[in-house]
């Protein structure tokens, strides 16, 4: 299989459970709920989509013939200053990263010491494993909008917040380990402060909710 790859590149995880932590972002191109074309934004399923991942064209982009090209791309993009390599981490994003992320690739990213993160809108399944390896070691679930989820399960559900529907009410029976609410960014200042307020009192109001901030956008990191 091949992949179509926007970028890769290094940087702190600026959301969510591992905010802070250094990762290695492998962003696959294309996505099934949004063209990444501002012409098709209105209609889209997925109006708010913040993130460019259209073409090859990105840092570190490319179309890659194989896994093994792929991971030792992702490899050459972790610091070689960590000799030990135990804390090696890439966080596979998009786009929709689970329409290309195929089991080949998980293995050659573990074989190269990674633990492997997917970052996905929920409306494709996980690779089934290779038999007798490990398949994703950590899943976040965005859903979008009245796309139909097929991963209702996972490590965090990370929700867009405001959206109706999914509301997050909508959701939060489903089996994830950590919850988080994200404030919808948006062009207009004044609307992204209300939401990040209105994330505040929901997760305040509702204590199974913490609040996830892009702090990667705060301190100026990609």
């Amino acid at each position: 299989m091949t992949y179509r790859v926007k970028e890769i590149y290094f940087t702190l995880q600026g959301e969510g459970f591992h905010t802070g932590r250094p990762a290695v972002f492998l962003r696959f191109a294309g996505c099934n709920l949004w063209s990444g074309r501002e012409r098709d934004r209105a209609t889209a399923v997925c109006t708010f989509c913040d993130t460019d991942f259209v073409g090859t064209d990105g840092p570190g982009g490319d179309t890659f013939r194989d896994a093994d090209g792929l991971a030792d791309a992702v490899l050459a993009a972790w610091p070689d200053t960590d000799t030990k390599g135990d804390s090696r981490f890439v966080v596979c994003t998009g786009g929709e990263p689970l329409l290309q992320l195929d089991a080949p690739a998980v293995d050659t990213l573990h074989d190269r010491g990674f633990t492997v993160a997917v970052e996905t809108n929920g409306t494709q399944p996980l690779p089934d494993p290779t038999p007798g390896r490990d398949g994703v070691d950590w899943v976040t679930v965005s859903p979008k909008a009245n796309a139909p989820l097929v991963l209702a399960a996972g490590d965090e559900l990370k929700l867009v917040y405001p959206q109706d529907p999914p509301r997050p009410e909508d959701v939060e029976h489903l089996d994830f380990t950590h919850r988080f609410l994200q404030p919808m960014d948006g062009p207009d200042p004044g609307t992204t402060a209300a939401n990040v307020g209105a994330a505040i009192a929901y997760c305040k109001a509702h204590p199974r909710w913490r609040l996830s901030l892009q702090t990667h956008k705060l301190v100026g990191l990609p």
